[in-house]
């Protein structure tokens, strides 16, 4: 029996939060789908190409840069880690901070995944068509912008 004292929602469609999550699910799998046999997800995927172009940057700037919680961030480096991917070292100004790096294996696993990400951005752009995927482009930039201020 349902709860009483719990607001109702409309539907759970009307839930903004479950509509975006929903949507970034779909595009995760279509992601993970043609990066996985380059032995990556979306996510790890994504902190190497971060690294790419902020390597030396702490844990907390690269999740803060992913809006990723920094927890979620450090189980993710683990796996990248293992695999000579990552490397993390103290900083030199800081000890209690890490410092993380690409390393050259890290750079080749990039590189080597690249068609499979360029795969996936061609799928989702095929099934929304240019002007849903430039209407959505601009809305999730907004989106990010108006709910970071």
């Amino acid at each position: 029996m349902p709860d009483p004292a719990l607001p109702l929602i409309a539907s759970p469609s009307a839930c903004t939060c479950a509509r975006v999550r929903k949507a970034a699910r779909r595009v995760s799998q279509i992601y993970d789908q043609h990066i996985e046999p380059y032995g990556l997800t979306v996510t790890q995927f994504g902190i190497l190409a971060q690294l790419r172009s902020l390597d030396g940057v702490s844990i907390g700037q690269l999740a803060e840069r992913m809006v990723m919680d920094p927890t979620s961030l450090t189980r993710g480096l683990k796996p990248l880690e293992r695999r000579g991917l990552v490397a993390q070292a103290p900083d030199p100004n800081d000890r209690r901070a890490r410092r993380l790096t690409l390393t050259e294996e890290g750079r080749q696993a990039l590189r080597a995944a690249r068609p499979g990400w360029e795969r996936a951005q061609a799928q989702v752009a095929a099934a929304l068509g240019p002007v849903h995927l430039a209407d959505l482009t601009d809305a999730l930039d907004t989106a990010l912008a108006r709910l970071s201020a």
